[in-house]
């Protein structure tokens, strides 16, 4: 476990040891650009040649200094991805680069005060299931003791990302000091990790769970009550956010699909001494209340396991929330949903669709529309567009999800 704190206005030093699969040949040499700063400045070691380029494999020193009244937010490279630039972060004093393609180097700095209110601990390990551990960071106010958790599940296409995009959520809903917030990483699906073996949405909805079970185990320790969460997540993280909340019934050990009509998931961390059905009994009280933010909640992209030739309708819709929805007087999970109005990928139709099942089912729902925001307005990353739009429609809605956590949570 690395243990760190924000808002601390230092001299950091980042040193990242990331090793390339294949180091390419010793003439080999690599572009680098180095990204201008704002509010702080850093160096490189080696300094880079005349031309731009290092020699593949050149291990890359970056230290960083912070302007007065800011600190480092995150050093990174980035390379190309998915999604435009992919970001690959750590916000820890030590971080080295390993020069093995093309790559941009930076540090992005953030103002001190928009983080003295919380300690961050960063990439707590809750399992390690395949090739990738497993992690999450805990964003805890100042002086916390016994306060509502709230889950950040990341987005990014079940593929990409971690829980560092969500830093910027955390961060605003925890101002206030009246949540302890989570921010989680699981198993991307496929082979995105480099696993042998393909991870089905199964897989990354167990990992949710474990993650939860880990986070209530240890909730003491972050200044949480265990027994008050609720749930968040974009994109991708909004079908997870929103299949963690409403499927806490078919928590159990039975697998998923080995008997017809039996759909189950065993977290991916059970804390000792504890079995399954009791982990069950405890989640179906704690877990209150989700906010997903513009999800996916059913259709073609939810296929609960691909490479599973035996996987059929029933299978994908087991993993799809629009058909996992308990009745109100069964289990009350109220649910805040937000949705751009310039998504490209997120019809209105889609989570409408999900807000009158809800309503059907007599949950409390409220659908809120943003208007003139795209998609991911809850991301945060180290680029100047992305702060923008985090800046722009980010930090309201953070309020307004706040505050429906807050109807439900608080005592």
């Amino acid at each position: 476990m690395k243990n760190s704190l924000r808002g601390i206005v230092l001299p950091l030093t980042l040193v990242v040891t990331l090793l390339p699969a294949n180091l390419a040949a010793a003439d080999q040499t690599y572009a680098v650009t180095l990204d201008q700063p704002v509010h702080g400045r850093f160096s490189v070691d080696p300094a880079l040649p005349a031309d731009g380029r290092y020699p593949a494999g050149t291990v890359v020193t970056i230290t960083t200094q912070p302007d007065t009244g800011y600190t480092l937010d995150a050093g990174y490279y980035s390379v190309p991805g998915r999604w435009g630039a992919m970001y690959h972060e750590s916000p820890t004093p030590v971080f080295s680069v390993v020069i093995d393609q093309d790559k941009h180097l930076g540090a992005s700095f953030i103002e001190a005060a928009a983080v003295a209110h919380v300690t961050v601990r960063d990439n707590i390990v809750y399992a390690q299931p395949g090739k990738k551990p497993l992690k999450y960071d805990v964003f805890s106010p100042v002086g916390a003791k016994n306060r509502p958790i709230i889950v950040i599940i990341h987005g990014g296409g079940w593929t990409t990302n971690d829980e560092d995009v969500m830093r910027g959520l955390a961060r605003e809903l925890t101002r206030g000091g009246q949540f302890v917030v989570a921010s989680i990483d699981y198993r991307w699906a496929g082979k995105a990790d480099g696993d042998a073996t393909a991870n089905s949405m199964v897989n990354l909805i167990e990992d949710c769970y474990g993650a939860i079970a880990h986070i209530r185990e240890h909730a003491a320790d972050y200044g949480g009550d265990p027994t008050r969460i609720g749930v968040t997540g974009d994109s991708a993280g909004g079908h997870l956010s929103a299949s963690v909340s409403l499927m806490v019934e078919r928590i159990g050990t039975r697998g998923f699909g080995r008997e017809p009509g039996v759909f189950e998931f065993k977290p991916t961390y059970v804390p000792a001494g504890k079995s399954v059905a009791e982990l069950k009994a405890e989640m179906l009280v704690a877990i209150r209340a989700a906010a997903p933010s513009y999800g996916v909640f059913a259709g073609a992209w939810l296929k609960a396991d691909p490479e599973n030739p035996a996987a059929d309708a029933s299978w994908d819709q087991a993993v799809q929330p629009l058909h996992a929805i308990p009745a109100a007087t069964g289990r009350a999970v109220p649910q805040y949903l937000t949705r751009g109005t310039r998504d490209p990928l997120i019809t209105d139709a889609m989570v409408t669709e999900f807000m009158d099942a809800l309503v059907k089912a007599g949950q409390r729902v409220q659908y809120v529309q943003v208007g003139g925001a795209e998609h991911a307005f809850f991301d945060w990353k180290p680029d100047a567009k992305t702060k923008a739009t985090f800046a722009e429609h980010g930090v309201y809605y953070a309020a307004e999800m706040k505050a429906f956590f807050a109807s439900v949570l608080q005592p």
